[in-house]
This record gives C-alpha cells, structure tokens and sequence, in this order.
C-alpha cells in the first residue's frame, strides 16, 4: 500500500476567497478521486488523523471524506458504498483506525468531523459485519480512567451519528448487548455532574438510539432510569441541553406512547411550563411533543390497535392545553406572513391546535369559539391585528376537527365577515384570511354537502372579492389562487350539465390569467404557479356549459408557451426561471386536453388544433430540460386519449423523444412518466406502436436489468409489457422469451418480499404485483389461445404460486385482490385444461382471493366473469 499524498495545501486552496485559486485546487482534487480513489481516501484520512496539520485542512479533509461515502440520492449512495467496500481490507482498516483515534484529539472542530465521518463508515460497514471492534472501541473511551472530556464528547457524538445511521437501516445490526452498552454510557453522561458539552451530546445520543430501547422500555425499572434522566435534562440550566431533552421526549411519545400513562402527568407540567415560560427554541420542542401525541391519537382512532388501546391524553388535556395554544397564536413575527419556510411559537401552536381539532372533533368548538368570538373584530389599538389574525387563524385551524353539523352553522355566519376582512389594513390579518376562506372550502364546500355553504346568493361576492384580491400583493394574491383551487373543486361533479360557477368561469379564467402574468417575475413564481394550478382546478371542475371556453383556452395557452421559447436563458437561473414556466404551461394544456377527452363528442375540439399542439410539445421535447420533459411528456398521454389512432401520424417525430424519455432514466420522475405515457400511446394507437416495439422493449428490457434504475419505475415497465402486447397481439411472440425471463425473476422477488411487514416492502410489492398481473393479462388477451397454449402452459405453476402468495396476506389490497383473480380468469380462459393444472399446484392461497371476490359486492361487477372462468375451469 502507497504512502499517503499530502493534500494539505490542496485542502487549504480549497478555501482561499481567491476564486482561481479555490477552483483549481477543487479541480485537482476531483482529479485525484477519480484518478486514484484509494489513495486519495487513505490520505484524507491521514490528514485528519494528523496532529501536527492545520484545523482548517484536517477539517476540510474529514468533510470531503464523509461527502465521498455518502449522497441523499440512492443510486449515488449506492455507488460510493460499493466503491468504499471495494477499497482494500487494509487500507479501510487503516482509515477506520485514523477516525477513531481522531475522537481523542484537543480540537473540537476535528473531533466532531472525525464523529460524522466515522458513522458514515459505520453505516456501510456494520450491516456487513466489517467494522465488529467499533463498539467495543467507543465503550473503552467512555470508561477510561481519568475520562477525558473531549474524548468523551467526541464518543458520544459518534455513538449518536452512529445509531442515527442505524436508524436509517431497515435491519437489525447492532445486538441486544450491544444496545445496552450504549445506552448505559449514553445514561451516565447525562448527569447534572457532567460538562454541558458531553450531557448536550449524551442527550442528542439517547435521542438517536431511543428507537433501539424496546426491551428496555418494557423493563420498569429501566424506563424509569431512562425518563428520569431525560426530564432532568428538560430543567438544566443549558437551554441546548433542555432543548435536546424535549426532543428525545417527543421521540419517546411517538415510539413508546403506550408506556407514557404513568408519567403523563409529569409531563403535562414540564411541558405547560416550557410552553409558557422558557424560551423559544425550548418551547417549540415541549409543543411538539403534544404535537406528537395528536398524531398518535388520529393513529389509533383511525386505525385501531387492539393491543395498543389509545389513552385519550389529549382529550383530556385539551381543556386546559387549548387556551396556552391560543394565547400563543398571538405571538406572531412581523413579516411571517410573507415566508412560508418560517417556523415560530404561533405557527407551532398553530399546528398542534389543528392536529387537537382533529382528536377531539366537536369538543373543539366550545373550547375555542369563545376567543374567536373576542378577538376576531378587535381593532381598538394598533397591535389588536394579532388578536384578529390569531381568531381568523384560530377558525381556519378547527375546520377539520368538527362534523358539519356542529360548525356549519358558525362558517355560515362568518363568510360574510371574512369576505369584509379581505379588506382589513394589516397584510397579515387578510394573509390568514384568505388562508381561512380557503380551509372552508376545503373542509364544508361540496355539491355532497347540505344545505351548501355556497349558493346562487352567496357566490357572486365571493367571486368579486376574490378577483379583486388577485391584485393584491404576492402573497395575499398566492393565498387567493389557492382558496379560488378549493373553491372549484368543490364545484366537481356538479349535476345538470352546469354548475353554479359556470357564469364566473370565464371572469375567473381571464383574472387567473392576468394574475399569472402579473407575477412572472421570478420573485413571484410561487404565486404564478399557483394562478395556473388554480386554472387546472377550474377546468377538472368545469361543467359542460362551459366546455367551449375551456376548448379556446388551448388559443391561449399555445402562444403562452411560445413566448416561452423566447424567455432569457444565459444563466441556469433563468433556465431553470423559463423551464419552470414551461412545466407549467404543458400542465395547463394537459389538463385542458384531459377535460375535453372526457367525452367522445368533446374530443373533437382538440383536433383543429392538434398540429399546432405537437409541434409546440416537440419543441420543447428537443430542449431536452428533465423538468419539462416530464409535463410535456404527460401532455402528449393526454393528447393521445383525444386524438385516438389519428396520433398514429405524430408517431414518426415523437418515437426519437419517447427513446429519449425511457433512457433518462437518472432523472428517474422522466423515465416514469415516459413509461407511463408509452401506455397511453399503445391504448390508442394500437397495432400503429409495431414498427417501433424492437427500439422500446430494448430499453426496457434494459432498465429492469440495471440496478441504478429507480426501483419505482420498474413496476410499470411490467405493465407497459402488457400494454404492448394486447395491442400487437401475436406480434409480441418474437420478445417473449425476454419477458417471461424478466417476470420470472420479478415473481419469484415478489414472494420473497410477501413475508417482510415493513410497509415501504409491502406498497413496492403490491405494485410488483400490479406490474406484474398487468403484464401476463395483457400477453394473455394479446396473444390469444393458440400462442398462449404454445408458450404460457409451463408458466401456470409459477403464476399460481405467486398469485397464492397474494392470498397469503393477512389484509389484502383490495386492488391487486382484483388484478389477480382476472389474471386467473385470463389464464382459465386462454389455456385447455387449467383448471387441472391449477388443482395441481401444491399452494392454493389463491381461492382466498377469488372467495374474498365473490364475498365484497363491490367487486363482483369487476370480477364475475373471471371468477365465471376459474370455477367452471376446476370443474372441468
């Protein structure tokens, strides 16, 4: 093994304010990763280990280290892992050495460094049993005799990284013993006797290891020692210590909420006392917590668990916690009502009162009506706009908590008052105004709900004050775009062929419009995205008097995009300014089209602009801008289902960008959405696909073999297979072979993956299986009986025992339950003799499945044929 390089004056360059400086050094480091990866790890790790080096390069050293192990992106995590278990034994055990020997050195910028990187290596090499002394070697530190501070501080820094990495592992790695261990050094830490600086980083420890404490949560003694520690942390003296202490208290409440009734009431008061007394970075914490037991209450209301009963703490807290929340809606911050990313006292009192609202339901409205009912016309000094804006924030909040019948009657009564409070002279109060006009929408505005909040009587000055208040200033016209969204979509599915929106639609259209172009300073993009999302939402709810207007607006929409093209584009800001414009055109023009192709007598509006739409989307195609690929992409699906086969003529110009789409896979959300709308363009083009299915399954046969493919997209390729062959039919003989390889080999994950309970494991099965049912129904009806007798007969076995593993299920999704029973009357129906080759196959979870059909009602008229087929197939 090489001697390390010195990097030290590289690393130092590396942050000169000089800018030729910095990059030529930032290049030649590149250089050296890529050239020599081992070496240039080995001498990172030697610089950082190095005493005798300068801080800044040691930790410029360690920061490089850790950025070259990990990435937030998958596929790229995924490549530094293996490149870093590729590396020689010795030279990583060399590295792993020079880490946790840097946990003792006198600087603390170093030590912390050295902390990160080394649970970054822990996370890759643990699970792999690589790295087994590390534990042992924290513990040793922890015990040494004198302890040294730094040392210490250090150790628990890494212990907290470290169970922090392990958390985000779905196995178990490290050992009950070795749990233990851990959490007793981190406990001993904790004490008031320790040095702020290593009680601070034992607290931050427990909270990233508390996860692992089942067994000792379930031990008396041992989750008293530990809920002790934790609210003796919540009184020390050190507001970054009390702070960590709230925050491993409501990680506590989330993870263990079923031990916590025997301290609730020490909890409640440590809590109301923070929440009321200490400053805000605590405060925000003691809330949370209650936060924390709100989500877990809706939890177990809406999904009970026999064996973890729910305690009803809030409900029982909530007449004396509701009054400290609305108190703290007053304390709001001048200008909050301008930055959305802004996180406060009010805003957190906010959300843990919307989240109480919601457990305790109708209780809510006595509790809080009465400030409300105080506050909400105030106006006798210049600071009573907070109590005006905490009351109008206050009845937005509780709308999701209450049954319409008990507080129906109170919006009713105060949508006149709000519409005169869009008027209000403080910015913040008509801000939250809006927000609140819009949660009404949302929340008691449907053409289900009677009697309506919103009539032929009440509309017409809604809508006037709403366009009115477009012109106000961008963040008030953001919130009104939004609360126009909620106030269409409660419009959808309005009976008659019209709807009471129908006169408006126009005005509503054009004012959006202007709004849009008001705000097409990239300043204000957030409000000119939200003028078209709410023009989107109008047209989904149009009714068919108003399917006319809706048709002219593809008029409009296409010279929009055009100017476009037009749009400055030097700078990646002004690129990504104009992409983003783009994006959300081609998501109007999508909308439009999909509206319009509804109904097959509506679909002819879209044709006499069909040239000037592909032309439009090609153009934007040949950008090659991933963001916009995408909603171009999605356009031209919708564009499909309203041309029908007559697409067939665009097929020559589009089919280069489809490949395009199903290669770019790195920006994952592309190659999806090019999938997807492969679908609709056999759907509707039918045999007019053949000429270029040699080009497509290539590629997709491809990207179900490469690993850096996003595994979302696979399941869908399955069901493109699918797609393809019910419209080629026959012709899809010649890519069989392939696809019953592929489907094999997802199959058999598929039954693998059915005994994990993870729920991420469970929903990417259940679309594997989708993808995979998609896929053999459509072979199955393409392909006709002939071929499938000829190619399908072996595969029987392996189809039922894969479909027997969906039966295996506890809970099934009712969905794929469906999918799998037709898959079964598909292959019944195809194949002479299968209810025989089905008795044969040693699992028969499958009749649970066609029993769970027959028994929901709701299914039958989806699955009556198929299970027609299957009965009669297993009495033949």
């Amino acid at each position: 093994m090489a001697a390390p390089v010195d990097v030290t004056q590289f690393l130092l360059n590396a942050q000169n304010p000089e800018a030729s400086v910095r990059t030529a050094a930032e290049e030649h480091l590149k250089l050296f990763q890529e050239q020599n990866f081992p070496q240039f790890v080995y001498s990172l790790a030697a610089e950082i280990a190095n005493n005798a080096k300068p801080v800044d390069a040691r930790r410029l050293a360690g920061l490089v280290l850790k950025n070259t192990l990990d990435a937030k992106e998958e596929a790229r995590k995924r490549d530094m892992h293996g490149r870093w278990i590729a590396l020689d034994p010795t030279l990583k055990q060399h590295v792993r050495d020079a880490l946790a020997s840097t946990l003792h050195s006198e600087t603390p910028d170093v030590r912390h460094t050295a902390a990160m990187v080394l649970a970054k290596v822990a996370a890759i090499d643990l699970p792999r049993k690589e790295w087994p002394t590390l534990i042992q070697t924290l513990l040793n530190n922890m015990g040494a005799q004198p302890p040294v501070v730094g040392t210490r501080q250090a150790t628990l820094e890494a212990m907290g990284y470290v169970c922090e990495e392990m958390g985000n592992i779905k196995e178990e790695v490290l050992t009950p013993q070795e749990i233990n261990m851990i959490l007793t050094a981190v406990v001993s830490a904790m004490g008031p006797s320790e040095p702020n600086e290593s009680r601070l980083s034992a607290t931050i420890a427990l909270c990233n290891a508390i996860e692992f404490a089942q067994h000792n949560f379930e031990n008396d003694n041992e989750r008293n020692v530990l809920m002790q520690v934790v609210c003796e942390g919540t009184q020390s003296p050190e507001i970054r210590i009390r702070t960590a202490a709230f925050e491993c208290l409501h990680e506590i409440a989330a993870l263990y909420y079923n031990k916590l009734p025997a301290y609730i009431t020490q909890l409640y008061n440590i809590t109301v006392k923070a929440i009321k007394e200490d400053q805000e970075e605590v405060s925000l914490q003691a809330i949370e917590f209650w936060s924390t037991i709100c989500d877990t209450e809706l939890d177990l209301t809406e999904d009970p668990d026999p064996d973890e009963p729910c305690h009803n703490f809030i409900k029982a807290a909530a007449p004396h916690l509701i009054p400290i929340l609305l108190e703290l809606l007053t304390k709001q911050e001048e200008g909050q009502e301008q930055d959305d990313t802004g996180w406060n006292i009010s805003m957190a009192a906010g959300t843990c009162l919307g989240l109480a609202a919601r457990v305790v339901q109708d209780s809510i409205v006595p509790m809080v009506m009465p400030f409300i009912q105080a506050n909400i016309s105030k106006n006798a000094a210049a600071e009573d706009w907070r109590l005006r804006e905490a009351a109008t924030f206050a009845f937005g909040l509780i709308l999701d908590g209450p049954s319409p019948s008990a507080f129906t009657e109170y919006v009713r009564q105060a949508l006149g008052f709000f519409l005169q409070a869009m008027k209000d002279p403080h910015p913040y109060v008509k801000d939250t105004t809006a927000w609140t006009i819009g949660r009404i929408f949302e929340f008691v505005h449907s053409v289900d709900i009677e009697p309506p909040i919103i009539t032929r009587d009440t509309l017409p000055p809604v809508i006037a004050v709403l366009l009115e208040s477009l012109k106000d200033e961008p963040h008030i016209a953001y919130r009104v775009c939004c609360t126009i969204s909620a106030l269409a979509a409660g419009f959808k599915g309005s009976s008659g062929g019209t709807s009471l929106m129908s006169p408006f639609f126009k005005d509503c259209i054009a004012a959006l419009l202007q709004c849009a172009q008001r705000h097409a300073n990239y300043d204000h993009a957030k409000v000119q995205i939200s003028a078209f999302e709410a023009i989107n939402d109008l047209v989904r709810a149009a009714s068919r008097d108003t399917l006319d207007i809706v048709a002219q607006l593809i008029q409009v929409v296409l010279p929009e995009i055009h100017k476009t093209f037009e749009m400055p584009a030097a700078s990646a800001e002004a690129r990504e300014r104009q992409a983003e414009v783009q994006g959300q055109l081609c998501g109007v023009l999508q909308v439009i089209i999909q509206k319009l192709s509804e109904e097959e007598d509506t679909k002819a509006a879209v044709l006499p602009y069909a040239d000037q739409i592909m032309e439009t989307l090609l153009r934007i195609f040949s950008a090659r801008s991933a963001n916009v690929h995408e909603e171009a992409m999605l356009a031209v699906g919708s564009f499909t289902y309203a041309l029908g086969k007559n697409f067939n003529k665009y097929l020559p110009q589009f089919a280069p960008y489809l490949s395009m789409g199903l290669t770019n896979y790195q920006e994952w959300q592309v190659c999806l959405s090019t999938v997807g709308v492969l679908g609709d363009v056999c759907r509707n083009v039918e045999e007019g696909i053949l000429p270029y299915c040699d080009d497509i399954m290539s590629l997709l046969i491809q990207n179900l073999g490469r690993e850096d493919v996003h595994r979302t997209i696979k399941p869908q390729i399955l069901s493109a297979f699918g797609d393809i062959a019910l419209v080629v039919a026959d012709k899809f003989e010649k890519y069989l072979e392939a696809v019953l390889r592929v489907l094999k080999q997802a199959m058999h994950l598929s039954v693998v993956s059915a005994a994990s309970a993870d729920p991420d494991t469970v929903d990417y099965n259940n679309e594997l299986r989708h993808g995979i049912i998609d896929a053999y129904s459509g072979i199955m009806q393409g392909m006709g009986p002939a071929k499938c007798e000829q190619y399908l007969r072996n595969e029987v076995p392996g189809v039922v025992e894969f479909l027997s593993s969906v039966g295996t299920e506890a809970e099934f999704d009712e969905d794929v339950c469906k999918a799998a029973v037709n898959l079964l009357g598909d292959m019944c129906s195809v194949i002479s003799g299968a209810g025989g080759l089905i008795r044969a196959c040693p699992k028969n979870d499958w009749e649970k499945l066609v029993a769970f059909c027959k028994e929901q009602s709701s299914n039958q008229d989806e699955t009556e044929w198929a299970v027609q087929q299957v009965t009669h197939a297993l009495r033949s």
